[in-house]
């Protein structure tokens, strides 16, 4: 059964005049965790949001949490969400099996990622026997399911396994011609960099919007660990800037500060809207927010 695309599709809604703004939520692992999350979720949701995002854990760990998820955010708040899969441990029929359970929870966008290696970030990727081995060839199978609304990552500094730059950017053009709609960055910290992964991907061929990642850092230690499974590390001069820096109301302040200044360059330079990893806590997201809607 073919699914007509609605009229709340990521496609159709990044396609309004003016920036989009979106958040990115994980499923948490316990009651506590819950109650956390959806509080995030009720403080956000008054800003009217252009979509949010429900992460997928590794090897499908937190597949039905992330589809319950999704789905209790399109049923019960005005928010429009996007569900994430990813080819890590699935079969090909496992992965209907999904589509097919975001479809039944109303659920009509996705993130299709090809996921880390299942023993983690820099270890070599081995696909399920049975499954998929990459991103644009999972963008294909959500499609052929269905009229959805499909989106990608991309890597302001290359995917790690990437051999360079130029052949990152041809395996954006490969997810687009998939049937992809949009893009959304993984966290970075120097707009050149996302203007960079712009402009090759362009030249690539790419013509989908390019959404940048934000994590603002509320804990130094922890951004750290990020950036190092990603291979990428914290430009210096970022670091630099909690130099003395211990109690925890100034590491969010500082990290406000420089999360307000990236966001403000990206904008006024082009960027077509601002996806904010939240880590399932509002604070610094609505300070940004607040900072940028002020100025």
């Amino acid at each position: 059964m073919v699914i007509g695309r609605p009229a709340t599709s990521v496609r159709h809604l990044l396609e309004r005049p003016g920036p989009s703004f979106s958040f990115e939520f994980f499923p948490p692992q316990d009651d506590e965790g819950e109650r956390r999350l959806w509080q995030a979720i009720r403080e956000l949701e008054p800003l009217r949001p252009t979509f949010v995002s429900v992460t997928y854990g590794a090897g499908g760990t937190t597949r039905d949490r992330t589809v319950r998820i999704t789905g209790r955010i399109a049923g019960e708040t005005t928010l429009i969400p996007v569900g994430h899969l990813t080819c890590v441990g699935h079969s090909r029929d496992e992965l209907r099996a999904v589509i097919g359970a975001y479809a039944d929870a109303g659920v009509r966008n996705m993130l299709a990622l090809r996921g880390d290696p299942p023993g983690g970030p820099g270890n070599p990727w081995t696909a399920h026997p049975e499954g998929l081995d990459h991103a644009d060839q999972l963008v294909a199978l959500v499609r052929s399911h269905g009229d959805f609304s499909v989106g990608v990552a991309a890597f302001p500094e290359g995917h790690r396994e990437a051999r360079s730059l130029e052949e990152d950017a041809r395996v954006l053009v490969a997810k687009e011609a998939a049937g992809a709609d949009f893009a959304i960055t993984e966290l970075f910290f120097r707009p050149a960099d996302y203007f960079a992964l712009v402009e090759r991907s362009r030249v690539a061929g790419t013509r989908i919007p390019i959404i940048p990642g934000i994590m603002p850092i509320t804990n130094l230690k922890q951004i750290l660990r990020f950036a190092e499974l990603s291979g990428r590390p914290v430009p210096a001069e970022v670091v630099a800037r909690f130099d003395g820096v211990s109690e925890p109301s100034d590491v969010r302040r500082i990290g406000v500060e420089i999360a307000t200044e990236m966001c403000n360059e990206l904008l006024s330079k082009g960027a077509p809207g601002l996806h904010f990893y939240t880590l399932n806590r509002s604070t610094a997201t609505r300070q940004i927010f607040a900072n940028l809607v002020q100025g």
